[in-house]
């Protein structure tokens, strides 16, 4: 069954409080992803598998676009799969299976990464850097200048996976998190718009397809 990333929506939000019980179980209150959901100033992306018989039996990624956002996701996967598309999943289908998500959050010239979450059976398949590179995508195309971030001081796996994708650390948020007082990195991206950052997020993007194998996107 085909990767894709796409939009949550609000059929999404049961299996999404779950992944966030399991990956921030010290976060209170949880994350009201109803409300999210309305908020104009954020969007949600999910990572996920459709199941039943309209989905495909073949490997790789899908991309979906939110609707209404012209150009979403263009230019992140020129590549596709020899030979015709398979079928994709029938719209009122059965439900997708979620195995992570993301939240971001747009401030003026700014966008906020809020978190980035996997379920803990899905990890180490690229799911983690798939949501980064599609959030880097939406991002630029919403014409953001720059992303931010915070992260746990003691997560170096996740501040190695930021700075692969150009994240510096530009400072500290002491005690940041209230269940053991830990403090955060704060981490910023170079003008997403600049051209040595483009070419850095185009390679990237080629070594993620070396390493995972062809991505199909859909646009419509």
């Amino acid at each position: 069954m085909p990767v894709l990333v796409r939009p949550m929506a609000p059929a999404d939000i049961p299996q999404v409080e779950q992944i966030e019980r399991e990956a921030f179980p010290t976060t209170w209150p949880p994350t009201s992803f109803k409300r999210e959901l309305q908020n104009r100033l954020a969007r949600y992306l999910v990572v996920c598998r459709e199941q039943g018989e309209g989905a495909s039996p073949a490997g790789g990624a899908v991309l979906v676009p939110e609707r209404g956002a012209p150009g979403l996701f263009r230019r992140l996967w020129p590549f596709r799969r020899q030979g015709p598309l398979a079928p994709q999943p029938a719209i009122g289908g059965p439900p997708s299976f979620i195995e992570g998500f993301e939240g971001i959050w747009f401030l003026a010239d700014e966008a906020h990464v809020v978190s980035i979450a996997v379920r803990e059976a899905c990890r180490r398949q690229g799911l983690g850097e798939l949501l980064l590179l599609a959030a880097i995508e939406l991002v630029t195309a919403r014409g953001s200048r720059e992303m931010t971030l915070e992260v746990r001081a003691s997560n170096e796996a996740a501040q190695a996976l930021y700075q692969k994708y150009g994240f510096r650390k530009v400072g500290v948020r002491r005690g940041y998190y209230s269940d053991n007082r830990e403090d955060a990195v704060i981490m910023t991206t170079d003008p997403l718009d600049s051209l040595p950052y483009r070419a850095a997020f185009e390679r990237l993007k080629a070594a993620y397809r070396d390493r995972w194998g062809e991505v199909v996107r859909r646009l419509s």
